[in-house]
């Protein structure tokens, strides 16, 4: 698998920023093929930015779940995933966070990269 647009690889972590107008279900492919591809290249830790991303409004909670159990799916326990989105895109309940984790995937929302980050790289 080639590497994805907008996707960098450091020693500590994967950084994936796309940026552009694009629909949820193109962002959703997006995210979903970084994740892949950071599974199968035995990058364990993935801070995802969609902040760049226009286009398409926060997801409805039912979206959320289809999209979360995709990347459960997508990281089989492998990626641990960092997410920095704007506040507005950010359910106060953290619903899809907690989704991933009856998923079997580890994964948090920030409204900040020094958040995320730093989140990111407390995780085994």
């Amino acid at each position: 698998m080639d590497i994805p647009e907008n996707l960098q690889v450091g020693n500590e972590l994967a950084r994936f920023a796309p940026q552009g107008k694009v629909t949820l279900e193109q962002a959703i492919a997006q995210i979903s093929r970084a994740i892949g591809y950071c599974r199968q290249a035995k990058h364990q830790r993935l801070l995802v930015d969609i902040t760049a991303l226009t286009g398409f409004k926060s997801p409805p909670i039912g979206a959320r779940y289809w999209f979360v159990q995709e990347w459960a799916r997508e990281a089989d326990g492998q990626v641990t995933i960092a997410m920095v989105a704007r506040p507005d895109y950010i359910d106060p309940e953290k619903f899809g966070v907690l989704v991933a984790a009856n998923a079997g995937l580890k994964s948090n929302v920030f409204a900040s990269e020094p958040e995320a980050l730093d989140w990111l790289l407390e995780q085994s």
